[in-house]
């Protein structure tokens, strides 16, 4: 599980440090995730990442039934369960009007998971909030992967460069590759097949037949 923490600690740190240098104009961007703006965005995120310290607070399942990979169904993106998804982040965006809110929930959310991870026992089981019974690790993975890959969509939003720490691309990439090498003739790193296997930036047909033929993982993340 070190892998997944250290991951998802470095890259929620990042984001921190990012909220904090927004302005009021910038919580209102559009974002490829409509309706929502920045502040929307955000709010899903900030939700996500504090998740676990409840789930650590809950009895554990007794066996693990799914992966961090199908975690991503497309069952949890069916209108009424997308729909409700939307309208709660913002719902809770509506309640952090200004810059140092937004950035403070997010502190708040991220910092205690972060410390409900250090107190978790080796081998932790937990239940999401859907009903999937996963490893602790397992379910850390898919926190790293929607705070790193929403990071992409933040930082796409408000025109910057993408800050995906390594330690959160490695964890993302070798989820999507299934624990494949890369094909040779694709020669991307770790930020390119993020970006062109969730689909932030569009395969052509060879990349598309190679990725299919490697292998890869398509992960839901909408409807």
């Amino acid at each position: 599980m070190e892998n997944a923490h250290g991951a998802f600690r470095d890259e929620c740190a990042r984001l921190d440090a990012i909220l904090r240098t927004l302005d009021e104009v910038d919580l209102d961007r559009p974002t490829r995730c409509p309706p929502w703006a920045v502040r929307d965005l955000v709010a899903h995120v900030s939700t996500g990442a504090g998740r676990l310290a409840d789930m650590l607070a809950a009895p554990p399942p007794p066996r693990a039934e799914v992966d961090a990979a199908g975690y991503f169904g497309a069952a949890k993106f069916v209108p009424e369960v997308d729909a409700a998804r939307v309208d709660s982040a913002r719902r809770v965006a509506r309640d952090r009007a200004d810059v140092a809110t937004v950035a403070a929930a997010f502190t708040a959310a991220w910092r205690g998971t972060d410390a409900a991870l250090a107190a978790a026992p080796p081998g932790r089981l937990v239940r999401t909030r859907h009903g999937d019974a996963m490893t602790l690790t397992d379910f850390l993975v898919t926190r790293v992967v929607e705070v790193g890959v929403h990071g992409l969509d933040l930082a796409e939003a408000l025109h910057r460069d993408a800050w995906l720490t390594p330690a959160a691309a490695r964890v993302v990439a070798d989820l999507l590759a299934a624990g494949r090498p890369v094909p040779a003739r694709l020669d991307w790193d770790p930020l390119t097949l993020i970006r062109k296997a969730t689909g932030r930036t569009p395969l052509t047909a060879g990349e598309r037949d190679m990725v299919e033929a490697a292998g890869f993982r398509w992960l839901a993340f909408g409807g």
